[in-house]
């Protein structure tokens, strides 16, 4: 059921129990925005994140905000489904080796650039992308860190499925740098507003600079699509060859950082989804959770509510620093491995992106009823991150 605060310049309406204050604050700050339009919805994975609510979903008239979007701009999950239903542990093991030899992850990346039809093409003036084109040429296919991860998955039918989370690399972060310093120079030309936080600063959508902005915004996430696509081509041709007459289903691709104008009760505006999906009425979502854990492949509902929208993963419920200090990693490791998982939980360090540093994606799925129906369930298999 949705809690909804009243107490803001617009209403703020919540698909979760509780939210930790930081959150609830942020989310406050955007609802109080001048620009900002008709409500905000924070979905049940929303945590903490910079200016605005990770989980969280903004729109506004006529103005396009930087932080609304987030530094992994275009950040996004893949899948496809195989024909596989017979499989070994062995061959998951293989598999999952070949793919960490084949793809660079963490801070890695390839030694000469990609072929560059790989790439989207440039047909108009984007001076971040230009200046860093070359360098995105070597990411582009490359998993990158943090809660990135590529998958070896199975359905409640027994089929293998290939997943994959990962972003723009450091192209989306330079375009958000960008043009977030970009908004805070102008907005401070104008004196500002004293009620808005600078993290918050903002371009019109009319301006050279919030024309430039949604263009590269836009370059970005047709990147990390381009990125996570070379990825399920090489995940694939390794299950092939291994398998050897294997069948893909055709990719499933969303993502979940990014800014778009749609029209919702009757108006034009400009959502901004910041670790959250669409879920239009049928649209296919995708919905991970944290490592060890269930993945979903849903049906969205068109929730107008939400701005047709969904959680875009669990959600973090405590910080990477916090979750290194303070979990157990035998503990952590034994619920993966009691479960035959083949998982990448090997140090104190990684205990960033354990299970337990994330929120339970079971409450998660039942809070957001009204914005999604499950298809189908995957349980993981093998996890490799970065």
């Amino acid at each position: 059921m949705v809690r909804i605060i009243h107490t803001e310049k617009i209403p703020i309406k919540l698909w979760l129990n509780d939210i930790e204050e930081g959150a609830l604050q942020q989310a406050r700050d955007i609802a109080n925005l001048p620009d900002a339009a008709h409500h905000v919805a924070i979905m049940p994975d929303a945590h903490q994140g910079f200016g605005m609510p990770i989980g969280g979903v903004l729109a506004t008239r006529g103005v396009v905000i930087p932080n609304a979007v987030g530094v992994d701009i275009g950040c996004g999950v893949c899948a496809v489904k195989t024909s596989l239903k017979e499989f070994s542990r062995k061959d998951l093991l293989t598999i999952a080796n070949r793919i960490k030899n084949t793809i660079p992850l963490g801070f890695k990346r390839h030694n000469k650039p990609v072929s560059k039809h790989l790439l989207p093409g440039i047909d108009s003036e984007m001076p971040v992308i230009e200046r860093e084109y070359e360098n995105a040429a070597c990411q582009l296919g490359t998993l990158g860190g943090g809660n990135h991860f590529i998958e070896l998955q199975k359905d409640t039918e027994g089929y293998l499925w290939i997943m994959i989370h990962s972003g723009s690399r450091n192209l989306g972060k330079q375009v958000a740098d960008h043009y977030y310093k970009e908004a805070r120079n102008l907005n401070n030309k104008d004196h500002g507003n004293p009620g808005i936080p600078r993290q918050l600063s903002r371009l019109s959508v009319d301006s050279d600079q919030g024309q430039l902005y949604l263009k590269e915004m836009q370059y970005c996430a047709d990147f990390a699509f381009a990125s996570r696509k070379q990825m399920i081509t090489v995940a694939s041709e390794i299950t092939d060859d291994h398998f050897k007459h294997v069948e893909f289903s055709g990719i499933i691709n969303i993502a979940h950082n990014y800014a778009s104008k749609e029209t919702h009760f009757g108006e034009e505006l400009i959502i901004h989804r910041k670790g959250a999906t669409s879920a239009k009425k049928n649209e296919t979502c995708i919905i991970p959770g944290s490592q060890g854990t269930s993945s979903y492949i849903c049906r969205g509902k068109g929730n107008p509510e939400s701005f047709k929208s969904c959680s875009h993963g669990a959600g973090r419920t405590m910080g990477r620093k916090e979750a290194q200090r303070s979990l157990d990693l035998k503990k952590e490791k034994s619920i993966l491995d009691d479960r035959g998982i083949i998982h990448s939980l090997l140090t104190t360090k990684d205990l960033d992106e354990a299970s337990g540093a994330y929120k339970d994606i079971g409450m998660v799925m039942k809070l957001q009823s009204d914005l999604v129906e499950i298809v189908t369930e995957l349980q993981p298999l093998a996890v490799i991150k970065g």
